[in-house]
């Protein structure tokens, strides 16, 4: 049978490669409609919660994955054993690529998980890649790889197809994000299509994986110029006593040309503080310096520097330096009501303060512990309970994230004094505010 028809009628088995944000909802998508779903990942920790049917991530039910491995049609199992790459029909690669120090491409898991597809790759087989890179990844990184031995369009298939998932958006999930997706040849396109055509409500077929590529990474650079520009705007509009969210208000009631976006603390997660970035890399290759990409990172990465500089301003205000000060930071999740800290401001602000000799501690109604990760390894504490008490011994409260669980008016009337950078705050009555 084909492999077109196993797409068909659903009898292809689909493995799902880096089980985290990105993977695992494509793995509950897929058993959804009925395909059998492999899922690979480096961590055993992970494997086996999922064999359990236990899940580590929020917006994702421990019910839902319960029901994917020993419900009453089980058609979904985890693994660790990267020998069994040759036994799914579609290898659908969701690792990370992060950045290195020196902020270049590190494409090492994309690598490493490219190689070992190579090492079990054959005929039939299709391999997408769906993690965010520069424009000619694919072809250039993995199609060497793993064409040394079978030919490309005829004995396997490559394509990249961008994730496009927002963790604990209620709205969109994988079923009804439009997925684009570029080939290699064209009968890689034409099955990657079918592919995620099964799942996916509209499928967008462009001309090449470079094209594909360069449209994620655009997506990404569109929103972080954006932020950039309202986070540069607030810090004029507090030297001029201007309040930034009423001006965004303001212009927003235009019905054309204008989008609103919204300032805070700085970026987070995985996508916009980084893919930026691995277009700065490329376009060096062709002798172009991308400075309106490279100028917005600066201001995003250093809004952080600047909200510890506010909440310097703050306590001085009420005769207290930031040395010595109990400071409480409200999330440290990278966006409103989810578990993740990836890249977080909230962390690097808590890394800042502490440089600076405060005495932190956080509150996050869905993180229970913060480790730091790769840039903060110092960093280890859990969370604090957002009691009265915990309020009232805070010399500052200091809000990074906007969590709904938050009850805004009762906090501002515990508080002493509160640095709002999300304007969470705005006309309750209690303890001064100063924004951020």
């Amino acid at each position: 049978m084909t492999l077109a028809a196993k797409i068909a009628d659903r009898t292809a088995l689909i493995g799902v490669i880096g089980l985290g944000y990105v993977g695992l909802p494509l793995v509950h998508r897929f058993w959804e409609v009925g395909f059998k779903v492999l899922g690979f990942d480096t961590d055993p920790v992970k494997v086996e919660r999922l064999n359990r049917g236990e899940s580590y991530i929020k917006h994702i039910p421990s019910a839902r994955v319960a029901e994917m491995v020993t419900g009453s049609n089980p058609r979904f199992a985890a693994t660790s054993d990267m020998a069994r790459l040759g036994e799914p029909d579609c290898l659908l690669i969701c690792v990370p690529t992060p950045l290195t120090p020196s902020r270049e491409p590190d494409l090492r898991f994309v690598e490493n998980t490219t190689r070992d597809i190579a090492k079990t790759l054959r005929p039939g087989q299709l391999v997408s890649l769906e993690s965010t890179t520069y424009p000619g990844t694919t072809e250039e990184v993995l199609l060497p790889l793993l064409s040394a031995r079978l030919t490309v369009g005829q004995d396997f298939f490559l394509v990249f197809s961008p994730e496009r998932e927002d963790p604990g958006n209620p709205t969109y999930e994988v079923k009804n994000i439009p997925k684009v997706v570029g080939g290699v040849t064209p009968a890689c396109l034409e099955l990657g299509v079918a592919l995620y055509q099964s799942v996916v409500e509209k499928v967008v077929p462009v001309s090449s994986t470079r094209a594909a590529e360069m449209s994620k990474l655009l997506e990404n650079i569109y929103r972080a110029v954006n932020i950039a520009l309202v986070n540069e705007l607030k810090i004029l509009c507090l030297r001029m006593g201007l309040d930034i969210f009423e001006v965004i208000e303001a212009s927003r009631t235009k019905p054309f040309g204008f989008q609103a976006f919204y300032p805070g603390p700085g970026l987070g997660g995985h996508c916009i503080p980084i893919d930026p970035f691995y277009l700065t890399w490329k376009a060096r290759q062709y002798d172009l310096s991308t400075r309106f990409i490279e100028l917005a990172g600066e201001v995003n990465s250093s809004m952080p520097y600047f909200v510890v500089q506010r909440v310097a301003e703050a306590l001085n205000e009420v005769g207290k330096p930031l040395k010595g000060a109990k400071i409480l930071v409200l999330g440290i999740a990278y966006k409103r009501d989810i578990d993740d800290n990836r890249e977080s401001p909230g962390v690097k602000i808590m890394d800042l303060l502490m440089g600076k000799g405060a005495r932190v501690s956080y509150n996050d109604p869905h993180i229970s512990h913060c480790r730091g990760m790769r840039h903060f390894p110092h960093i280890d504490m859990a969370s604090v309970p957002l009691t009265a008490e915990v309020l009232k011994e805070a010399d500052c409260v200091l809000l990074t994230t906007d969590h709904q669980a938050y009850d805004y008016p009762w906090i501002a009337s515990q508080a002493r004094l509160i640095v709002d950078t999300r304007n969470a705050f705005k006309g309750l009555t209690g303890a001064p505010v100063y924004l951020a």
